[in-house]
């Protein structure tokens, strides 16, 4: 018996909990598609795998809707694989452990993969029970959604006959997107020369944030790891004179890093300095505290002394470039929407910093509505970069998904909540990116709409995955496909 066994609906939790026990972070989806596939097979549905593991499953319409408008059904494989410092599960190898807290379902020390591993579950759940009414359904499972939606521009989508989406990669039950922004993906390098310096050992390290997607919670003030150490190291050199020997924060361009560290190298001898840097981080750490008092009140900026060392360390004048890099360039929210009340229409999210033996590498995702802004903010970055003498490329550009003012699924959707709640769900826009965008390139006019149930602190080590949510928005999608 599972963990998940006794919780409602059976079939959903079953299957989300079987994605749950096989690796499935971004680039690494083989096993759950192979899952999908012989799951199809076993069943006795049409099922196409393609190069990029990509999976599409049909199943014909139940007895009496075969003349109904085929659904289609879509939601992607992969999941942000985060985890904390003293977590030992390998994402390559391991499943993960999934424990119950009252109404929430979460994975101990790890991400969960709700978002998308609830949508995938939902699917299956569908494909497997024949005493649901329903329409054709043309089930679409994507991979690499969360670096760059690869999956989704590979997909051959000529066995599809819908013109209709339930795109199930959303995060709050009630609400029902109907846009998105496009963005990109932006990898900064710069080269490092280093020089052979012996001295103290000195880890400078800024956690305690809450992080979170850089989508969906880029607009809550939320501290970047890497941008707060960066004016760590500002300060520093303003009053100390040290060396750096790498810098290392977040994992993932999507997420806002919630840790950041370097490795400093003070010159023999130095207790006095190391002193002096212990008063500095004390007083940005005093600083600091108010003004995230709120969105991140466990920030912590410390010190720890290793011992003496010898080591290569960036050289003066690119430990110049580096601060340039990590300060100057704009992080967070650029504007918001002028349309849509509280929407943020272009946003930058600094999520890696990585420092190799011959290379420092910032990794950023940009998002906007407006593809215009987009691309100036993509060349304002270009030439920041090259004047600090970095070089710059971009990837996994993906399209807005434009708001339709005529949509008869969302009609349908708005007029099936209300009655099946008793209350109106909220129609929205959002930015953070989803597939919808790309399907509408491949499929003529697409009628979309994306929903889900509650979720929280997606992309994080605090994921979790609403039990009751889960059911009501079960129900929801049942209706949906009978009516």
């Amino acid at each position: 018996m599972g963990i998940l066994s006794e919780l409602k609906p059976a079939g959903v939790w079953k299957h989300f909990e079987d994605i749950c026990g096989i690796p499935h972070g971004s680039g690494n989806e083989k096993a759950v598609s192979d899952h999908c596939v012989a799951f199809a097979r076993a069943h006795g549905l049409k099922v196409w795998q393609d190069e990029a593991w990509n999976v599409v499953i049909i199943k014909e319409a139940s007895a009496g809707y075969e003349d109904r408008e085929p659904m289609i059904l879509q939601g992607h494989l992969d999941m942000v694989c985060e985890k904390k410092p003293d977590c030992r599960i390998d994402f390559e190898k391991d499943g993960l452990r999934l424990g119950i807290d009252g109404d929430q379902v979460y994975a101990e020390g790890t991400t969960l993969g709700g978002d998308d591993g609830i949508a995938v579950a939902y699917a299956l759940a569908l494909l497997e029970d024949d005493r649901i009414e329903h329409p054709r359904l043309e089930v679409i499972f994507t991979t690499s959604e969360e670096v760059g939606m690869d999956g989704a521009w590979a997909l051959d989508v000529s066995m599809l006959k819908g013109h209709t989406v339930l795109n199930l990669d959303s995060e709050e039950e009630g609400i029902l997107l109907a846009g998105c922004a496009g963005g990109c993906s932006a990898g900064i390098r710069l080269p490092l020369t280093r020089e052979k310096k012996k001295g103290i050992k000195v880890i400078l390290t800024v956690d305690g944030l809450k992080g979170g997607h850089s989508g969906a919670e880029i607009h809550k003030g939320r501290g970047n790891a890497n941008r707060l150490l960066a004016a760590v190291l500002t300060e520093l050199q303003k009053e100390i004179n040290y060396a750096c020997i790498s810098i290392a924060g977040g994992q993932k361009d999507n997420a806002i890093p919630r840790e950041c560290r370097a490795e400093l190298l003070f010159p023999e001898g130095a207790s006095h300095e190391i002193r002096r840097a212990e008063d500095v981080c004390s007083a940005v750490m005093k600083r600091m505290a108010p003004e995230y008092a709120s969105s991140d009140p466990g920030l912590s900026i410390r010190l720890h002394t290793e011992g003496e060392t010898e080591a290569g360390v960036f050289t003066g004048e690119t430990l110049e470039h580096a601060r340039a890099l990590l300060t100057a360039l704009p992080n967070g929210v650029i504007c918001m929407s002028q349309d849509i009340q509280g929407l943020v229409q272009t946003s930058l999210n600094l999520g890696s910093v990585k420092t190799e033996k011959d290379a420092l590498i910032l990794r950023y995702s940009i998002r906007s509505s407006v593809s215009a802004e987009k691309e100036a903010l993509v060349e304002q970055l270009h030439q920041t970069v090259q004047q600090e003498g970095a070089s710059m490329d971009t990837n996994g550009d993906y399209p807005a998904w434009e708001f339709r003012k005529d949509s008869p699924l969302r009609d349908d959707c708005v007029r099936i909540y209300r009655e099946l709640f008793g209350k109106e769900p909220k129609v929205e826009a959002i930015h953070a990116g989803l597939e919808c965008g790309i399907l509408a390139s491949k499929i003529p006019d697409l009628d979309c709409i994306s929903m889900g149930p509650d979720m929280s602190g997606i992309h994080t080590t605090e994921e979790r995955l609403s039990i009751s949510s889960v059911e009501r928005t079960w129900k929801y999608i049942l209706e949906i496909l009978k009516r």
